[in-house]
Formats: C-alpha cells, sequence, structure tokens
C-alpha cells in the first residue's frame, strides 16, 4: 500500500484514509495541517487492483463499514468522521 506522507510535528503513527473527492477528508487533511501534525494518507478511491484490495482490508480492521474518512492514531485511536474536537484532543 502506497501511503503519500505529510511532514510536521512526530505525534505518533497516523494514518489518514481517505477519498480523493470527499470534502469531509479534505477537512481532516486541512485540520492536520493547521495542528501541524506529521501524517500519513491514502486516497482509497485512487487505488486499483491488489494496492485498493490492501488498503481495504487494511481499513477495515478498524472501521469494518469502510467509511471515509478513518484517521488512526497509534493503531488503537479510531476517528471516523470530520470529529474536529476529537482529532484535536488526541494530536492538538
Amino acid at each position: 500500500m502506497d501511503l503519500k506522507h505529510e511532514d510536521g510535528e512526530n505525534k505518533g503513527n497516523v494514518v489518514l484514509f481517505a477519498l480523493s473527492t470527499c470534502g469531509w477528508c479534505k477537512k481532516v487533511r486541512m485540520l492536520l495541517e493547521d495542528l501541524e501534525v506529521e501524517y500519513d494518507y491514502i486516497y482509497v478511491d485512487l487505488t486499483t487492483g491488489d494496492e485498493r484490495e490492501e488498503a481495504v482490508k487494511a481499513l477495515e480492521k478498524f472501521n469494518p463499514d469502510v467509511s471515509f474518512p478513518t484517521l488512526i492514531i497509534n493503531d488503537s485511536d479510531v476517528i471516523i468522521g470530520f470529529e474536529k474536537e476529537k482529532i484535536e484532543s488526541k494530536l492538538g
């Protein structure tokens, strides 16, 4: 799975599963950038074949509904949707 990386302050392992056409996904990315957090992300809709299958399987472990955006922090905290207060609480 080819994750893209954004530099910032290391607040742990932060991974965003998103769609390139999703407005809420964009809001999460903008919030992470405002908080200056280092994170990795993948636009699942821009993947194909084995890479898409791998991305969906990885996402299903944390969010069985496979909905977007899904933010995973340190492989334990999962925030589904644009939950500004929760994201700020965990990463702010």
